[in-house]
């Protein structure tokens, strides 16, 4: 008899825990997010410690910002963590996200060889560095991929004042077609070379060519500092206000798409801008060097 309550109890006690691990209640969530953010360790660091504090466990496709923006319009995430203010903006006020969380922020920096051949080093305009290094016709590595850093370069490019060439390319996802139109100094293929890659590729690829190269500080340090292989790109221009790069993270709304997990994915958006998630940021160094700063909590530590 007792033997067949144990049993009995287990049973029910396993009925209580399945919508917990299992099934529509299944604690995780789909996140889109840029590939700075895997690229820099970022999200190696926090992720572990979210899923630690609330049991919830966050599936990662990093990507250009552009794709995992796409990704929240068409109801394919429950979140997106992204880097380019404007366009996220655009997604919230479309109804595709309930709001922006300002999370942290870092900045873009201009690297490029030892021997700098354009003669860039220690300039403070970005937009001035990038017309003297077209003028020198020095390689440029551009990740073509609608990247928040791409969306960035394009911005730099515009300010140069020099004649930009538009090319437009079609992506289809899930049978929708969208137009892309991105700008680009003349001299594709030739000095300026697009390749539609990630930002740990286009590092890695502006190494092997001794070229030039936009990169968020983030994932320059930890591909300088952080791997055996190493670096032989120099940071040159750096400080220019036109090179803040803020991070935000928006949960999908559910109004828009009524499948996507709003409370989890709120949960952990809520807990990136919470002291908790903002020390854990404030904190995340490589050989002393940091690589994001806080947003919603500026003094975290």
């Amino acid at each position: 008899m007792k033997k067949r309550f144990v049993t009995a109890l287990g049973a029910m006690l396993g009925m209580l825990l399945i919508p917990l691990v299992s099934g529509g209640g299944e604690p995780v969530i789909k996140m889109s997010t840029t590939t700075s953010t895997q690229a820099s360790g970022l999200l190696d660091m926090l992720l572990p410690n979210f899923t630690k504090d609330t049991g919830i466990e966050v599936k990662v496709f990093a990507k250009g910002t552009g794709a995992a923006i796409r990704d929240g319009m068409d109801g394919n995430v429950d979140v997106i963590f992204v880097h380019a203010k404007a366009r996220e903006e655009k997604f919230v006020s479309e109804g595709y996200g309930t709001r922006r969380y300002a999370v942290m922020h870092n900045d873009f920096v201009i690297l490029g060889p030892p021997e700098d051949p354009a003669g860039i080093r220690g300039m403070k305009d970005a937009a001035a560095a990038l017309k003297k290094i077209a003028r020198a016709k020095a390689k440029f590595i551009s990740r073509g991929d609608d990247s928040g850093t791409h969306t960035k370069e394009q911005a730099l490019w515009a300010a140069t004042g020099l004649p930009l060439v538009t090319k437009t390319t079609t992506v289809v996802k899930g049978g929708i077609k969208r137009a892309l139109a991105f700008k680009h100094p003349q001299g594709l293929g030739t000095w300026y070379l697009s390749i539609g890659q990630g930002m740990g590729k286009a590092l890695t690829y502006a190494n092997e060519k001794q070229a030039y190269t936009l990169s968020d500080r983030g994932t320059y340090i930890k591909y300088k500092l952080g791997r055996k292989e190493g670096l032989d790109l120099e940071v040159l221009c750096e400080g220019d206000e036109m090179l803040y790069n803020p991070y935000g993270v928006i949960p999908v709304n559910p109004e828009k798409y009524s499948h996507v997990k709003f409370d989890l994915a709120d949960r952990f958006a809520k807990w990136l801008v919470s002291p908790r998630g903002q020390a854990l940021i404030a904190n995340y160094k490589l050989l002393g060097q940091q690589l994001f700063y806080p947003d919603a909590i500026p003094d975290a530590k």
